[in-house]
């Protein structure tokens, strides 16, 4: 089931670029007046109102694509279909490392042939 996420996964990511790429290139809503007083947007590629139905035709499409892959990649978590790494076991449970004990005091290091530093004793109290 891997290959499915990683799948779901990148055709993800290129519905989202996509998605942008398109959104960018959209004109806003005040650009069509222009267009409507001879703005010369009558001799594009797909014509005076061509490509607004087609930028935004394929900017739903790839909305769709992008929320499908969303609801898969989140079905596909809360089944538990994703093998995960340690199941069951919680990051409380866990041992705790050696160097992380509570009062341990970790060892200074020492250069070869040195003899390791004592620490001060504690001065008396009178």
């Amino acid at each position: 089931m891997q290959i499915w996420l990683t799948l779901l996964l990148a055709l993800q990511v290129i519905t989202a670029i996509v998605m942008i790429g398109l959104v960018l290139v959209q004109h806003g809503k005040g650009a069509d007046m222009g267009a409507s007083f001879g703005g010369g947007a009558s001799g594009s590629l797909f014509g005076a109102t061509g490509s607004a139905n087609f930028l935004s035709r394929s900017t739903a499409a790839c909305a769709t694509v992008f929320f499908l892959c969303t609801l898969a990649i989140t079905y596909l978590s809360s089944t538990g279909t994703i093998t995960r790494k340690q199941e069951g076991t919680s990051v409380l449970d866990a041992p705790l490392p050696a160097a992380s004990v509570p009062g341990a005091i970790p060892a200074a290091p020492t250069a070869p042939g040195q003899i390791p530093a004592q620490p001060a004793a504690p001065a008396a109290s009178r």
